[in-house]
């Protein structure tokens, strides 16, 4: 037979283990690595929580992990899928297994390759299609190799095998090295082109703080044209990269939340919310403008905006 001390003791350390089991959250938002996903899953969580009492988690990861936790169900939502960037995730997910729903209310994105200011002035770059130019390009080197370089996006970022094959249908594989970093330090590093005049060419995209921070142009480009946009992804067949072209700018894309479909079961109050969701470029420049440029902190901005936007949303749960 056990004391009465000793069986304190486990009772004690028992009501001690089953506090520290974690309830499972209501709602899961996955949150992928760049700066506006990051305001938007703020603002989704504020809103989720003050308008349904929800308890909901932000839980980081790369797109194909959100896709897969979405389909699993141990993740509910992607705050900002771009399309067509991700479309392979969209036809599988979505289309396909219909495992994942897609808010209809898309948000106009904008991919580029652009300069600073300074860097046109004193380079003369004006085309993308001038990089392949050994002249131009050597006006970017910064390690004496001959080559400029270029920073093309993540590593895991859909955009940046995309930015490869424009690379090599452009021609200027050759004069540039093509450079993939993380964004904020991709940021950093622009901050200081800036000012200390600089030159750099770099991957841009809107909705993004950057055009906000700095004056920046746009490299000129052929309109988009289906008939010379042929992308392969890696995962689809060897030789992608030789089968693939996209001489011609990007097309218009647009960002979509997508949720998971159990959560109509799960939470359909929360589904139904995340179906009627709409935002627009400005609204998502000027929260992400806050978080990286202002340093405020993502909680506290998302709560204040989610009161201070009440009307806007409060059509959301209607």
């Amino acid at each position: 037979m056990y004391s009465k001390k000793l069986l304190a003791i486990f009772c004690t350390a028992a009501l001690s283990v089953s506090s520290t089991v974690a309830k499972a959250a209501d709602v899961v938002i996955g949150v992928p690595n760049w700066p506006s996903v990051l305001a938007t899953a703020h603002v989704l969580k504020a809103a989720l929580e003050k308008n349904l009492g929800l308890d909901v988690e932000l839980k980081k990861g790369t797109n194909q992990t959100v896709f897969a936790g979405m389909d699993s169900g141990k993740v509910h939502v992607h705050p900002e899928v771009w399309l067509p960037n991700q479309n392979n995730f969209k036809k599988k997910y979505v289309d396909s297994k219909r495992s994942v729903r897609m808010n209809p209310n898309g948000v106009a994105g904008n991919q580029n390759i652009c300069v600073t200011k300074g860097t046109a002035k004193r380079t003369g770059i004006v085309n993308l299609s001038d990089l392949k130019k050994s002249k131009i390009a050597k006006q970017f080197d910064t390690n004496g190799d001959g080559k400029g370089e270029m920073w093309i996006g993540e590593k895991d970022w859909a955009s940046t095998f995309i930015e490869k094959i424009r690379a090599k249908s452009y021609g200027y594989d050759s004069t540039m090295t093509l450079l993939e970093m993380d964004g904020p330090r991709a940021m950093s590093v622009l901050d200081d082109a800036v000012k200390n005049n600089k030159n750099m060419v770099f991957f841009c995209y809107t909705p993004h703080h950057m055009f906000a921070s700095h004056d920046l142009v746009v490299l000129k480009e052929p309109a988009h044209d289906k008939k010379r946009w042929a992308i392969v992804r890696p995962s689809d067949a060897p030789g992608w990269f030789e089968k693939s072209r996209a001489g011609v700018a990007w097309e218009t894309a647009y960002l979509h939340i997508h949720y998971a479909a159990s959560l109509e079961t799960k939470q359909p109050k929360a589904a139904a919310m995340l179906s009627k969701v709409k935002l627009d470029t400005d609204i998502i420049s000027n929260m992400t403008h806050a978080l990286e440029v202002e340093k405020q902190d993502a909680a506290t901005f998302a709560a204040e905006w989610v009161e201070k936007n009440a009307d806007m949303v409060d059509s959301w749960f209607q």
